[in-house]
């Protein structure tokens, strides 16, 4: 039977998504390319762009300019950790930008490598408007 949230395995994925995010807060692109499985396979679904491959998403993160990346300060809420087994987990979070006050939302697969934990999967999107 799977075992679901072992709670040695939620705090070790909590301490890789809290490094992650604390790398996204202060753009540190190398945190940021390291906590992403390096691989082809790997993927990230941004708010405007589909990347596929570890090569991909550290162009992308290469290419961002401060301004770019000031504009997306945020605070984090309702962030889940699941865990099933010793070797998957899932991060969902929802956030605030903190320039501007809209929405969004962020999940991730992680999966534990012999490097450590690592994103195998992202998604993140904003949410609509209220009408």
């Amino acid at each position: 039977m799977l075992e679901l949230n072992i709670p040695e395995v939620v705090a070790e994925v909590r301490a890789a998504f809290e490094r992650y995010d604390a790398g996204l807060d202060a753009n540190d692109v190398a945190v940021l390319d390291d906590s992403f499985w390096d691989n082809p396979l790997t993927l990230r679904y941004g708010v405007g762009e589909n990347l596929y491959g570890h090569a991909a998403i550290a162009a992308f993160r290469a290419g961002r300019t401060p301004a770019q990346h000031a504009s997306r300060a945020r605070r984090l809420e309702k962030t889940i950790i699941t865990s099933f087994g010793r070797d998957f987990a899932t991060a969902n979070t929802e956030y605030v930008l903190l320039g501007d006050g809209r929405r969004g939302r962020q999940s991730q697969s992680w999966v534990r490598t012999e490097a450590g934990w690592k994103v195998v999967a992202a998604h993140v999107s904003m949410l609509a408007e209220p009408l």
